[in-house]
């Protein structure tokens, strides 16, 4: 298994994985679009300098992926730049052998790298599997966005 940065030719796979993790969401989001949902912009991921997409691969199939993205702060806070973590995705037969864990270390180490030092992440509560690999990577629970739909 190796770690490499994702390139254009990687697309298909790519946009196809963000497929999958959409589907494996919608049961915790009702508000998900029921058609045409896209979570990323992943050839401007790709392309852009301020981001990185990583995949790991065995026997030339992605197994794993991870972006990272600096973004700006909002105004009141004392850094005035992060970086965001996304498209944590780990296949389901490789889970549990710490390769989410080596892609945050390398998405934390790019980070580190551009001179930024706070990463920030989203996870859905019912997500409890991945809110401890977070955790293990160091990261701590901070806000929680709560909604209301007046429709209802």
């Amino acid at each position: 298994m190796h770690y490499r940065e994702a390139c254009l030719n990687d697309l298909p796979v790519l946009l196809a994985l963000e497929q999958y993790i959409i589907e494996t969401e919608r049961p915790l989001d009702p508000l998900l679009k029921s058609e045409g949902a896209r979570y990323y912009d992943l050839e401007a991921l790709i392309t852009h300098t301020d981001s990185v997409v990583m995949v790991a691969e065995e026997n030339d199939e992605i197994i794993a992926t991870g972006y990272a993205k600096i973004c700006q702060s909002e105004p009141w806070y004392a850094h005035d730049y992060h970086t965001y973590l996304g498209f944590m995705y780990v296949a389901e037969q490789y889970r549990g052998q710490g390769l989410n864990q080596d892609m945050m270390t390398i998405l934390k180490d790019w980070s580190q790298n551009k001179g930024i030092h706070h990463l920030y992440l989203e996870v859905y509560t019912d997500k409890a599997h991945a809110i401890r690999a977070y955790e293990k990577a160091g990261f701590t629970p901070h806000v929680l966005e709560m909604r209301l739909n007046l429709d209802d």
